[in-house]
């Protein structure tokens, strides 16, 4: 069953949050994920949520993700992150099986 990490994120620094984008890629493709979105426009529709920017990426699984966040190369890429974001929320929610 897929899992998808969905991270809601603040930038502040840019340039050193360019140095995480640079690694986060190969963090995910090594646990078989995929981006599903990266940053693009959204619209809020309901409620009072006012993200920033967005990322959703799709494992294959549960395990996929916790995988691809305890890895040595995502370690690594957090590493670069520090001091880049005012915030930086990600959560992992199990999908449903593909009909």
């Amino acid at each position: 069953m897929p899992a998808y990490v969905i991270t809601d994120i603040k930038v502040t620094d840019p340039q050193k949050y360019e140095q995480y984008m640079a690694l986060s890629p190969a963090a995910i493709a090594a646990a078989g994920g995929r981006f599903v979105v990266r940053g693009g426009q959204h619209e809020v529709f309901e409620g009072n949520w006012q993200p920033n920017r967005l990322v959703v990426v799709e494992f294959p699984s549960l395990a996929a993700a916790r995988a691809f966040y305890d890895s040595a190369r995502y370690r690594e890429a957090r590493e670069k992150r520090a001091g880049a974001t005012e915030f930086f929320n990600m959560v992992v929610v199990q999908g449903v099986e593909p009909a």
